[in-house]
């Protein structure tokens, strides 16, 4: 292992020994802050690779922190940078929920955040000396001007676009048509929004020059990574991460899911009731500590809210065959219900984007005439049958939720500015009050 973490694959055995010390480190980081006083004194710092005692150091959680005040966070659970460290940036907390929270990040944890971030690019295959156009947002979520940042440390050239707040979706278009870049990053729903806008110009992306689509940032479902790649012409790579973390994975379209780095974030897979580890394999709850990237958040033992499953010796090619596998079970909290049916997001975008004639769509639960309805609008593609597509559409929704839609058609090009002034595209409504 270099002096610096994360520039150099590590092996197994370094891998290991990277846990043994940096799991010790963690904890002495974690005790400097007043959040942790009493609460680790029971833990047993030369018996942490077992993994019975590693289980006693209590679970973190959303809640936790939420539950404090600013001034109460950065007093006493954020610590003061080390000797010759600082501030570097802020990074805003995930989730769309809740009070979000801004960590504060060292020079040190940049420096090896980067590495994280970079290591994106080779393991979905992207190649020096490609250029990438960067179409995730520039703003208080670190992804986007992290990941442009990382292209340039991995030999890639970047065109720092952001999303459509930053740079208009059709400018972008037509960057990505003067420019010809070889990889497209981006949220998968923004990557969605620029292709329907593409194809409503009469612009065929699939015959253009983007080969890779790297996504991260929000859940990518079968159905979305289908339709990313038929109108992008390209294959479609997923990456993971967290602001308490750091980017923590990618896929390397070789195994089901991302190869996690082990060798700077310790992760494990617990039962979200009992804290117990599970076996390999067994979806539970994602908890991460971050082994290097604590320098002013000492996040111990971090339940994240994902539910995953992890295996740790998955075959391979190449350097990132060493690190195990991480696949996220995209289970959604998203749904409302409509006349006693629950309507999952996830489900309905599923079955939505598999719709050949349907270019986009939006779905509201609204009260009309004292009565819950579920309204559909679609943009139908220029080539399809409209009246067809209203029929196919009606009778899917019925088949699977057992519910009758009003669905209602749009002019293409309507969905696409509506969503132009959102980083995610609000897709599925509850407009109820």
């Amino acid at each position: 292992m270099s002096a610096q973490p994360g520039a150099t694959i590590p092996t197994a055995a370094q891998i290991g020994a990277i846990h043994s010390a940096r799991k010790v480190a963690a904890v002495h980081q974690a005790k400097r802050a007043s959040f942790f006083r009493g609460k680790l004194d029971h833990i047993d710092l030369d018996r942490l690779d077992d993994p019975a005692e590693w289980g006693k150091i209590p679970l973190l959680d959303k809640d936790m922190l939420r539950s404090m005040s600013d001034a109460q966070f950065y007093r006493d659970f954020c610590l003061p940078p080390g000797e010759g460290d600082g501030i570097a940036q802020y990074w805003r907390s995930g989730g769309t929920t809740g009070r979000p929270l801004f960590y504060p990040r060292s020079r040190r944890d940049i420096e090896v955040a980067m590495l994280g971030f970079a290591r994106v690019y080779p393991c979905a295959g992207a190649k020096p000396g490609q250029t990438v156009h960067c179409a995730f947002p520039l703003g208080i979520h670190p992804v986007g001007q992290m990941m442009a940042r990382a292209a340039e440390a991995s030999g890639l050239g970047a065109l720092m676009a952001g999303a459509g707040t930053t740079t208009p979706s059709s400018l972008q278009i037509e960057l990505i048509d003067k420019l010809k870049p070889d990889v497209l990053t981006g949220m998968s729903s923004y990557a969605l929004h620029l292709a329907n806008l593409a194809d409503q110009s009469g612009i065929e992306l699939a015959r253009g020059s983007v080969n890779l689509v790297i996504c991260s940032a929000e859940p990518l479902s079968a159905a979305k990574r289908e339709k990313l790649g038929r109108m992008w012409g390209a294959e479609v790579r997923d990456s993971f991460g967290m602001t308490e973390a750091g980017m923590m994975a990618a896929e390397d379209g070789i195994a089901d899911g991302f190869r996690v780095w082990s060798d700077l974030f310790f992760v494990e897979v617990v039962d979200p009731t009992t804290g117990q580890q599970l076996p390999d394999g067994e979806t539970g709850a994602l908890v991460v500590t971050p082994l290097f990237t604590n320098n002013i958040t000492p996040f111990l033992r971090w339940m994240s809210g994902d539910l995953v499953s992890l295996r740790r010796e998955v075959p391979g090619a190449g350097p990132f065959a060493v690190f195990p596998v991480l696949r996220h079970a995209q289970r959604t909290t998203g749904f409302f219900k409509v006349r006693g049916i629950n309507i999952n997001h996830g489900e309905f975008e599923d079955l939505m984007f598999r719709l050949a004639p349907i270019n986009d769509f939006k779905c509201e639960a609204l009260t009309l005439d004292a009565l819950d309805v579920l309204r559909v609008c679609v943009e139908i593609k220029r080539d399809a049958d409209p009246a067809a597509a209203v029929m196919l559409v009606e009778r899917e929704i019925k088949r699977v939720f057992e519910l009758t839609a009003r669905v209602e058609t749009l002019e293409l090009g309507t969905l696409a500015r509506e969503f132009e002034a959102s980083v995610k595209a609000p897709r599925i409504v509850d407009r109820r009050g």
